[in-house]
């Protein structure tokens, strides 16, 4: 498995994946997955994450803003989505822990993450990578006309913000 930056030919496969998270119906209130186009300029621009195995793309790592205002340019989300036939193998884990070390080089403090209580694959990888849970967010937003909780886990760094 190795890590590397995303390619423009990538967004198709990365498309793909977050199609089949959307699939499982626990990863995100989103029903289907947008273009590759719409998604190649939904994230920051760094960094951007995909694990390969045998040349095939088998999960990514994405950062979105949380807002536009000066004061939060250190605050992140966390989009973190692995291929199905590839989940269970540690490729979240590796990918996840390459987001904070990049994050934390483009000069991010804070990683947050919205995760549905029902995905415990993600909470409890969030959480062994040094994440805690800050929030509840109750009846937050429907999903398929169901209303729908989440959990908000954010992590501070260690390097970045420290006075």
């Amino acid at each position: 498995m190795i890590l590397r930056t995303v390619q423009p030919l990538d967004w198709p496969t990365i498309a793909a994946i977050y199609q089949e998270g959307i699939d499982t119906g626990h990863a995100t209130m989103e029903t289907a997955a947008p273009s590759p186009e719409k998604m190649a300029t939904n994230y920051l621009a760094a960094p951007q994450i995909v694990a390969e195995q045998d040349g095939r793309v088998a999960g990514y790592a994405l950062l979105t803003a949380v807002s536009g205002r000066c004061v939060y340019g250190g605050v992140a989300e966390v989009s973190l989505y692995i291929g199905a036939e590839f989940r269970g193998q540690g490729v979240g884990r590796l990918l996840l822990d390459e987001l904070i070390r990049q994050s934390e080089q483009n000069g991010l403090w804070t990683l947050q993450a919205g995760i549905f209580p029902e995905n415990k694959a993600s909470v409890a990888l969030h959480l062994a990578a040094g994440f805690r849970q800050v929030g509840y967010r109750e009846r937050i937003g429907k999903h398929l006309g169901v209303w729908r909780d989440t959990l908000l886990l954010e992590r501070r760094s260690d390097v970045v913000g420290v006075d």
